[in-house]
């Protein structure tokens, strides 16, 4: 007996985690009012989810009875509702910050997921916070969140002298499911209670694993339902005012229309007519020194908006569309440009997604851009003309994922970008596989990508990558190499610096699951890259990184890395000439990051780094610093300055023509400088509930390159003093920008947006070192540009108007 119950204990403590819970519901006809009250008599014949289980620090660990959580859910012909007890012993220590959409803040959580396909794929995670706040996401395996998706839905959070209360209305518009009359919906149910930093699940999530969405319960008892039209409008209107001490106060007027529509019961149209991007978060733009652009955050909400099959093979840099011009307009020698427009409107865009019950997710995006001039005057004859620097264009995404045994893919990616006339195209074909074995114990991942660009010259070229690692456990690996050859091209619709090489690279890592007498989270990992000039095999890079990362009992995150170019290396790209290199030398560098609890009031985070080189006076140093303050729920400042020094580094500032008889630049100048940076920024939030809200965002930021002394590269990658080079390369780059903005959200996906924008950037070659004066300059009518603008968008779900009628 002894025996049988010692065996029945084991299988209980080794398999019991592993068994998926299974909740029914309960189909109901009468109304439910979203207060979060409960009182409904029907809850109280609801099954009850319990039993929750510690996702961290503790994975495993049940929840103490003092903080039970019990949920139900119920459900009709048009939604599906959630009803949760979430009980605390100290209900006046819940926090409870208030804040704006898909934002956490310090408050206590809770959050269904649900997949209604029940495949171990994809979940629509739904958030409520303990201060009624909202948010939403999708979330993948492969790609984590994406908190850019957005529905529509209804909540209600209230505390309670037992803890607090959460009561959802889910409408089936805002889930995927088949069309099947008996559903099985994978479900799990998230609570987080903040000032303990301890969060909890309902089906046990096993954190030794690589996966998560497929570690989900079940739910039961959903018949004879309906997938829903999924047919949504947003019709806006904005209204603009423009002023500049170079531009009278100008008012502009706009309008379009945002459609979604869903397809099938897998598929969604999304489509954006008369695109209104004006209120979108300004570019934090930097001084450039190197031979690369600067790569921008997407900020505009079609673009980043379900993106999960639209990121595959990393071939979409979706800022390219709409953009800046892809041609500079060429002059003549008495000609001058008068205006360059320094992005391509957008006409309209598309996108086509979704995934079959047999696994195959589809994804097709479309834009169109309008064809663009910049103007150009003769300083003799005062004739002004016009010259092309942007076709009419078209960019096209195709997107091919089929996924297998839960956890596995292979994809087929294809971009395209075609200018109507005699410029430049690009296509790029790119095979994708993420090959995972059946317990997530270990993976293979990689990619093979063909470019075309037609052109004046066309140009072929081919990247790939292949990586094995090991994905469970404390301890962790991986192993990868990559090649790219030198015409591989991906640039008119993606990103892409670097080309002409190959790579080998391997990590190590270690984490704690549990948490120890010290730290709630501990891990170590230890990474190694070197990359080599594909013709020559000289090393391009050779970097060898420790970093450690942990978070204390008191909620304190601290980390410590090293990070080490043991030997010289060969630059190829910062020259600009094809088959030039600049040899750098070795460097070793470290930084430590410290960050206090953001459940206090006051929290400071603190970031310094040094790193010196194998070369007389060449080091870079700075720190990053960032207090902030949260006065009450409502009220909160965040604030972070950061400085950054690089001493004697040397850089491409020109390339001239020795030989007179030659038209070919034969002589890359560089300097030896000194750059110096700084960034201020500000932001803070006034929340008079979890609907409205004020806002405020400024940066200052200024940067500049200071040459002391010229050096011309040879041939064989040295520099050396070059006495002849007069010509000021100096560089200064300080910008201003400032947002005031409040946001109403009067309806269930419906908003008013009022923002007042002003910004100022100056680029110079002389540089002023008085820091006030840097400020000040920017903050004057002359060198600010001004933007007040009102916008309004109306959510209308063709449901709820086919019912009204």
């Amino acid at each position: 007996m002894k025996n049988s119950l010692l065996l029945c204990f084991l299988f209980i403590s080794l398999f019991g985690y592993s068994q998926k819970k299974i909740l029914q519901t309960k189909f109901i006809s009468e109304k439910i009012e979203i207060d979060g009250k409960l009182d409904e008599t029907i809850w109280q014949s609801a099954p009850i989810a319990s039993d929750f289980v510690m996702l961290t620090p503790d994975n495993g660990k049940k929840i103490p009875e003092n903080r039970r959580t019990e949920i139900r859910v119920l459900y009709d012909n048009d939604a599906v509702y959630i009803g949760a007890l979430l009980y605390d012993e100290s209900p006046d220590k819940i926090l409870k910050e208030i804040t704006q959409r898909d934002n956490f803040g310090t408050s206590d959580l809770f959050g269904v997921f649900i997949n209604g396909f029940n495949d171990g794929q994809q979940d629509f995670q739904f958030f409520v916070n303990a201060a009624d706040g909202q948010a939403d996401c999708i979330t993948t395996d492969s790609n984590g969140e994406d908190y850019s998706w957005d529905a529509v839905w209804k909540s209600k959070a209230v505390i309670t002298d037992k803890g607090w209360v959460v009561e959802m209305r889910i409408p089936y518009a805002a889930l995927r499911f088949s069309a099947e009359n008996k559903q099985t919906w994978g479900l799990n149910f998230f609570r987080e209670i903040r000032r303990d930093r301890q969060k909890y699940t309902w089906n046990f999530i096993d954190t030794k694993l690589g996966t998560f969405t497929q570690q989900t319960g079940i739910l039961e008892g959903i018949e004879n339902i309906k997938p829903p039209t999924r047919l949504f409008l947003l019709p806006y209107s904005s209204f603009y005012i423009n002023a500049s001490d170079k531009q009278k106060t100008k008012g502009t007027l706009k309008g379009g229309l945002d459609l979604k529509y869903g397809i099938n019961d897998a598929f969604t149209l999304d489509m954006i007519l008369v695109p209104d991007f004006g209120q979108t978060k300004y570019d934090d733009k930097v001084l450039v020194l190197g031979p690369f652009e600067q790569q921008f955050n997407e900020n505009r909400p079609f673009f980043t908006e379900g993106t999960d099959l639209f990121s595959k093979g990393n071939l979409v840099y979706s800022r390219r569309i709409g953009g800046n011009p892809s041609i500079y307009p060429e002059i003549n020698n008495d000609e001058e440009i008068i205006d360059n427009p320094a992005s391509v409107n957008l006409i309209n865009a598309l996108k086509i997604s979704g995934r079959t019950k047999e696994g195959l997710g589809v994804g097709i995006l479309n834009a169109v851009t309008e064809k663009t001039k910049a103007t150009i005057r003769n300083n003799n004859t005062q004739e002004v003309r016009n010259e092309v620097v942007e076709p009419l264009t078209n960019y096209n995404v195709l997107v091919l994922d089929q996924r297998f045994r839960k956890n596995s893919s292979i994809t087929f990616v294809n971009t395209n970008v075609t200018r109507n006339g005699s410029y430049r195209d690009g296509n790029v074909s790119a095979l994708v596989w993420d090959l995972n074995t059946k317990k997530n114990t270990y993976s293979l991942t990689g990619d093979f990508k063909y470019s075309f660009i037609n052109d004046i010259e066309n140009k072929k070229g081919v990247n790939s990558q292949l990586n094995f690692s090991e994905t469970s456990g404390k301890f962790r690996y991986g192993i990868g190499a990559d090649i790219t050859t030198k015409d591989f091209d991906n640039n008119d619709l993606g990103i892409n610096f670097e080309t002409n090489y190959y790579s080998l690279y391997g990590n190590a890592s270690y984490r704690i699951l549990n948490s120890t007498k010290h730290f709630n989270s501990f891990s170590a990992r230890f990474d190694t890259y070197s990359q080599f000039h594909k013709e020559s095999g000289k090393i391009q890079s050779g970097n060898l990184n420790f970093q450690i990362n942990a978070n204390d009992k008191k909620n304190r995150s601290l980390s410590i890395g090293i990070d080490a170019n043991p030997v010289e290396t060969y630059d190829y790209y910062e020259s600009q000439q094809a088959d030039k290199y600049v040899i750098l030398p070795a460097k070793i560098g470290g930084f430590i990051y410290i960050s206090t609890n953001y459940n206090n009031r006051f929290a400071i985070d603190f970031n310094p780094s040094y790193a010196i080189f194998n070369e007389s006076g060449r080091t870079t140093y700075g720190f990053d610093f960032g207090p902030r303050y949260r006065f009450n729920d409502k009220l909160s400042i965040n604030y972070n300055f950061s400085f950054f020094r690089r001493n004697n580094n040397k850089g491409r500032i020109d390339s001239i023509d020795d030989d007179l008889n030659t038209n070919t630049p034969n002589t890359v100048i560089f300097a030896n400088r000194n750059v110096i940076t700084y960034a201020n920024t500000f932001s803070g939030k006034y929340a008079l509930n979890s609907q409205m809200s004020f806002n405020i965002s400024l940066r200052h930021y200024w940067s500049y390159a200071e040459n002391k002394n010229t050096l011309a590269l040879q041939n064989n990658g040295r520099l050396t003093n070059f006495a002849g080079y007069t010509t000021n390369k100096n560089s200064s780059f300080y910008s201003w920008n400032a947002d005031l903005s409040y946001s109403w959200w009067f309806a269930p996906g419906s908003q008013v947006s009022v923002l007042y924008r002003n910004n100022a950037g100056a680029f110079e070659r002389n540089i002023n070192k008085d820091f006030r004066n840097n400020v000040t300059n920017l903050l004057t009518n002359d060198a600010l540009n001004h933007t007040f603008s009102i916008s309004v968008r109306y959510f209308i779900d063709y449901n709820q108007v086919k019912n009204k009628f």
